[in-house]
């Protein structure tokens, strides 16, 4: 993966185990130039023990869709654990 290729850094909000790994969760925004007065966010995950420069970044759909950022970043961080984990594993991709 080239360093351009790289996932945007998005906001930190929890670190979850699932399969044996660490998993950094983080919000990142949408734009919709259709509806800028909501803050549209999906939530992203990256194993926190990559090597390599993994390319596996698993990302759910726009789930959280507030009218401020602030209100966002509370959604996001509402979730618990086992959400979080329910979140990723139905994002990862199926195993081969």
């Amino acid at each position: 993966m080239t360093p351009d290729a790289r996932p945007s850094p998005g906001l930190h909000i929890a670190t979850v185990a699932h399969d044996g790994r660490l998993w950094d969760a983080y919000l990142e925004f949408e734009e919709d130039p259709r509806r800028l007065d909501v803050y549209r966010g999906r939530i992203r995950f990256d194993p926190a023990d990559s090597v390599d420069f993994e390319e596996v970044h698993p990302r759910t759909t726009v789930i959280i869709i507030e009218e401020s950022y602030d209100a966002a970043v509370a959604k996001a961080r509402s979730f618990d654990e086992r959400v979080l984990e329910a979140m990723l594993r139905s994002a990862l991709p199926e195993p081969d």
